[in-house]
């Protein structure tokens, strides 16, 4: 299921999946308009990490945290390396388009476990290519390890690829690969990296196996698809809008632990102040005070101060 993270630019088709729009890779020197407004000003204010590597851009962002981007493919996603002293946890696995465990070697010796903050096609990508990998324990979890070929080709659809696609990768055979679960989760269990505690929080709403990680200690929370600076896509099948308005007002109640928000999309850090501000622009969403304007086929608007949610129409919520 293709969830396309269209930001700052109008929102296009995404039933690329169903055949009505053919898969292919998009190559050519000329580039999309979503592309054209890269790089985003935040990243002036990190770290970044020196690569070999053309298809990601790595980050520091907090000490022993490494933001993963991938600026090439129109979902922006950002997946995150995360030290202990003993092991490593990835926080997500990215589109699956270049070799992440190649990656994440070079930044650490660690063994590594991977956790995805929902098994959308864009976040478990490399998932396949570890050999420990948790997950939620829910049907929908599932499911998507099964992988998708269709999913996978809709990402690299015309206007989905910023220039060149890695050097050996073949488009034509693309796929999300099917994965393993070495251990199944659930709300409140944590991950011990020796050093350093993951706290894993339930947040389903955008599918429902997402979570939050938090990592108490140093008051980072990474947030997943429960909130990242854009439009917050909320009108695909498997989204629960009473679940999602559960969930961020559980994480509004963490506010005065966070220290930073780390969202799976676009850019990696965000203030703690916006959890506030996402659990209150939803309630008014929710209530019906909130006027909302056409987003596309299907999808409509609603905008609260920097917090945007695309959804169906009608949405009221009760």
């Amino acid at each position: 299921m293709p969830v396309f993270r269209r930001v700052g630019v109008p929102i296009l088709a995404a039933a690329i999946c169903c055949g009505a729009i053919p898969a292919r890779a998009q190559t050519t020197s000329e580039k999309p308009e979503w592309c054209r407004q890269l790089p985003r000003p935040g990243y002036s204010k990190l770290q970044r990490i020196p690569i070999a590597d053309t298809w990601f851009e790595v980050y520091k962002v907090a000490p022993g945290v490494y933001a993963i981007y991938e600026p090439h493919q129109f979902e922006e996603t950002i997946s995150y390396l995360i030290l202990g002293n003993a092991r490593a946890l990835l926080f997500d696995t990215g589109m699956g388009i270049g070799d992440l465990k190649g990656l994440t070697s070079k930044l650490g010796n660690l063994p590594v476990i991977v956790l995805n903050s929902h098994t959308h096609n864009d976040h478990v990508g490399d998932n396949w290519q570890f050999d420990t990998v948790y997950g939620m324990d829910t049907d929908f979890t599932r499911q998507n390890a099964k992988g998708s070929k269709a999913d996978a080709q809709a990402e690299i659809a015309p206007g989905e690829v910023c220039g060149a696609l890695p050097a050996g990768f073949d488009p034509s055979t693309y796929a999300t690969r099917p994965w393993r679960v070495t251990k199944w989760l659930h709300d409140g269990d944590s991950i011990d990296l020796g050093g350093r505690t993951m706290e894993v929080i339930a947040t389903p709403g955008h599918t429902a196996d997402s979570i939050c990680l938090f990592d108490r200690a140093n008051g980072l929370l990474f947030s997943g698809d429960t909130y990242y600076p854009g439009p917050i896509w909320l009108y695909r099948p498997e989204t629960d809008l009473i679940a999602y308005g559960k969930s961020v007002r559980r994480l509004v109640i963490l506010q005065p632990q966070v220290r930073l928000v780390l969202g799976a999309h676009n850019v990696p850090v965000a203030p703690p102040e916006v959890l506030g501000e996402l659990a209150a622009a939803f309630e008014k969403v929710q209530a019906g005070q909130v006027q909302y304007k056409s987003a596309g086929e299907g999808k409509v608007s609603f905008q609260v101060g920097s917090i945007e949610f695309l959804m169906k129409p009608p949405t009221r919520v009760r």
